[in-house]
């Protein structure tokens, strides 16, 4: 079970970070669409040697044809170490933060990964564009515009995935899965997995065809001191995610499904810090993998092992390098 981290910096500190991260021994180091763009860190992360992956840039608000230049030439820099990972955002971010056309959203993403494998057998086999979809066309490539085949191949195609029909939709065009970070084990095991298992056989397709990245909100460090402070910021990831609708069954399986509307009111009205205040102990201990190295390690195993095949650490707080190495080297020897 591989292991990776989150590469996130101020853009001037991005290249230090990233060999610093890759020092402790992580597998890969992922991005995500948040206060940076996600596709600039990882040209500095491309030499690494480590996997890199968007974890996940938001499709929508961006061609496939954009996505493809970007994903291509980031596989050539990476020497085939790159993949795709896509997720679909909320309505209200896709329309109002990026200004672009939110609808049936399974059904759009299933035809941008249909238009990205177009684009991707026009240039590595030099197949004809001819791709005609309900949300997206794409009919035109001229040489001067075709970069090539790439040596590795093109690069993956992963799609964030919770809910039932995005889950089917991944299991059955993807080539890998990210599992949300904002679950439980409980959860995991009763409701995620069963939908991988049924996506797979649906689409007649092996578990290897399938990469399964699961995900963890983690609260690590060996400085007892710290924990508190890893805790706190935790909760408020835990307190955001549960705001959301889409997210809500994952509260539901933990028998909290009355907290959704309280988290959801205050977040309308902007209390960030009452939604926090809200996730009490009990909850943190089933979301979010706590405690010094060892003890993380040990639980991410427990949580992921044959059933993922990588993992990525969300780290709300931070985490401390000589912590990160520690984990990474108890999940080996376990």
């Amino acid at each position: 079970m591989k292991i990776d981290a989150l590469l996130l910096a101020p853009p001037d500190q991005v290249a230090a970070r990233a060999e610093a991260l890759a020092a402790t021994g992580v597998d890969g180091l992922f991005t995500f669409e948040g206060p940076h763009d996600p596709f600039f860190p990882l040209v500095l992360a491309a030499g690494t040697g480590c996997d890199i992956y968007t974890n996940v840039a938001i499709a929508f608000p961006r061609s496939p044809m954009h996505l493809a230049h970007q994903a291509w030439d980031l596989a050539a820099m990476s020497g085939g170490r790159f993949a795709l990972g896509l997720g679909t955002q909320v309505k209200a971010h896709v329309e109002r933060r990026y200004g672009a056309r939110w609808s049936s959203p399974v059904e759009r993403m299933g035809e941008w990964v249909a238009a990205l494998r177009a684009i991707a057998a026009r240039w590595q086999d030099g197949v004809p564009l001819a791709f005609e979809g309900e949300h997206t066309r794409h009919t035109l490539m001229t040489p001067a515009f075709d970069p090539g085949p790439l040596p590795s191949g093109p690069p993956p195609i992963w799609l964030g995935a919770l809910g039932p029909r995005m889950v089917g939709l991944a299991t059955a065009v993807a080539d890998g899965l990210l599992v949300h970070p904002f679950t439980s084990d409980r959860h995991l095991a009763e409701v995620t997995l069963p939908r991988v298992a049924a996506g797979l056989a649906a689409a007649s397709r092996d578990r290897t065809d399938l990469t399964v990245v699961g995900q963890a909100i983690v609260a690590c460090t060996s400085d007892l001191a710290r924990q508190a402070d890893l805790d706190a910021a935790a909760r408020w990831l835990v307190a955001f995610y549960g705001s959301t609708p889409a997210y809500a069954p994952v509260l539901a399986t933990e028998g909290r499904a009355d907290l959704h509307p309280e988290l959801r009111r205050l977040s309308r009205a902007g209390r960030w810090d009452e939604m926090a205040a809200l996730v009490d102990d009990d909850l943190l201990d089933a979301v979010v993998v706590r405690g010094d190295p060892a003890a993380v390690a040990g639980r991410l195993v427990q949580r992921y092992r044959g059933s993922a095949d990588r993992v990525a650490l969300s780290t709300p707080g931070g985490i401390a390098h000589d912590d990160l190495a520690a984990l990474v080297t108890s999940v080996g020897a376990t």
